[in-house]
């Protein structure tokens, strides 16, 4: 009852095959250069103030230093005792010692005076 009619292009090029003067290798370079803004968007808006954050955490936990209140990725909150290579100790109340990893620490908490 349907009949499917299939429609092919002409050829502009003739029997040949190339479409005139265009070249395969350029018509992908085109192609490729049509994303190139993107990339460069995603990077300025994604990638490199993530970039700019770990560089700023990671040089606030090579700085810590004994006194120093810091916020945990757990969410606690103590005094810096002691630093170590990978390690540092916390004082969360009165005779309460805990042990952290330095990735652990996510803030340095600002004294209000």
């Amino acid at each position: 009852m349907w009949n499917d009619a299939y429609a092919q292009a002409a050829n502009p090029a003739g029997p040949a095959g190339q479409a005139g003067s265009s070249n395969p290798t350029m018509s992908l370079l085109l192609n490729a250069l049509q994303f190139l803004p993107l990339f460069i968007i995603l990077y300025f808006l994604l990638i490199r103030p993530q970039q700019q954050q770990t560089k700023k955490l990671e040089k606030m936990r090579r700085e810590l230093k004994k006194g120093d209140k810091v916020l945990t990725t757990g969410g606690i909150i103590g005094t810096v005792i002691g630093v170590d290579d990978g390690k540092a100790v916390l004082r969360v109340a009165d005779e309460v010692k805990l042990e952290f990893a330095t990735s652990a620490i996510v803030q340095i908490m600002q004294e209000t005076k």
